[in-house]
C-alpha cells in the first residue's frame, strides 16, 4: 500500500515537473504573457508540495528497519528517480529565474525571443493542476514581484535536497535499474503503434518471401551466366 502510494506521489511528480520545463522554456518567446507567469507560479509551487509528500513518505520508509530488503531495494530506486527530479525541478526554477530578469513583461524596450512557437500554455498548467480550466488571479505585475519569492523557492529546494542527503544515504550508483535505457521509450512506442504492428505481420511475412524467391533467381541467374562463360573459355582456348 505504501509503495503504491510511493508511486502515485512520484509519478504526479514527474508530471508537474516536466510541465514546469514546458512552460519555461517559453519565458521570453512570442508565448509569453502575464498568464504565463503566474500559471509557472503556481506549478512550482504544486511540484514543491509533491516533492514534500514524497520526501516525508519515503524517509519515513527508508528509516523503518522492518522493512524488508526486496521492499528496500525498490524504495531506494524510487529515492533515486525524486532526487532526480528535485535536481531537474530546482535547475529549471533558476533558468526561470534568470529569464524573468532578462524578460521583464513591462519592458517595451525588451525584445522578446522569437521563437516561432505560438500559442497558449494554460492547457499545460491545468494538465499539471490537474484541472479542467486555470484561474488567473495575479497583479499586473507578477513577473516582478514573484522573482524574488522564486529566490526563496529555490533556496528552499537546495535545502531540501540537502536535508534529504543527511537523512537518508543512497547513493545513485548503488541503485539498479529495472529497465534498460530507453525501455519506456520503446513501450510507448510498441503499445502506440500496436494496431499498426498487427496489420504489417503479414505484410512482413509475405515482403521477405518474395526476397527470398528473387534473391534465389538473382543467385541462379549469376550461377547460369557464371557456366556459361567458363565453357566459352574452355571452347575457346
Amino acid at each position: 500500500m505504501v509503495k503504491e502510494e510511493c508511486k502515485a506521489l512520484l509519478d504526479a511528480l514527474s508530471k508537474v515537473t516536466a510541465c514546469y520545463r514546458h512552460m519555461v522554456l517559453t519565458i521570453g518567446g512570442t508565448s509569453d504573457s502575464q498568464n504565463l507567469r503566474e500559471e509557472l507560479k503556481k506549478t512550482r509551487q504544486k511540484a514543491q508540495e509533491l516533492a514534500v509528500a514524497n520526501r516525508n513518505k519515503l524517509t519515513a520508509v527508508l528509516k523503518d528497519k522492518s522493512v524488508s530488503k526486496e521492499d528496500k531495494a525498490e524504495f531506494e530506486r524510487l529515492w533515486v528517480i525524486f532526487s532526480t527530479c528535485l535536481e531537474i525541478l530546482e535547475i529549471d526554477m533558476r533558468r526561470a529565474l534568470e529569464l524573468g530578469h532578462e524578460f521583464p513583461l513591462n519592458v517595451p524596450k525588451k525584445h522578446l525571443i522569437q521563437t516561432g512557437m505560438s500559442g497558449g500554455t494554460s492547457g499545460v498548467a491545468a494538465r499539471a493542476m490537474s484541472i479542467q480550466n486555470m484561474k488567473y488571479e495575479a497583479e499586473h505585475n507578477i513577473d516582478v514581484v514573484d522573482l524574488k519569492d522564486l529566490e526563496n523557492e529555490i533556496n528552499q529546494v537546495g535545502e531540501m535536497m540537502y536535508e534529504m542527503e543527511m537523512k537518508v544515504s543512497v547513493p545513485q550508483w548503488t541503485v539498479e535499474a529495472k529497465q534498460d535505457p530507453g525501455a519506456e521509450l520503446k513501450s510507448t512506442i510498441s503499445v502506440g503503434a500496436s494496431s499498426i504492428g498487427m496489420i504489417s505481420v503479414e505484410e512482413n511475412k509475405s515482403f521477405c518471401d518474395i526476397s527470398k524467391i528473387l534473391a534465389g533467381i538473382i543467385f541462379s541467374a549469376v550461377l547460369i551466366i557464371a557456366i556459361v562463360l567458363a565453357v566459352c573459355v574452355v571452347k575457346l582456348s
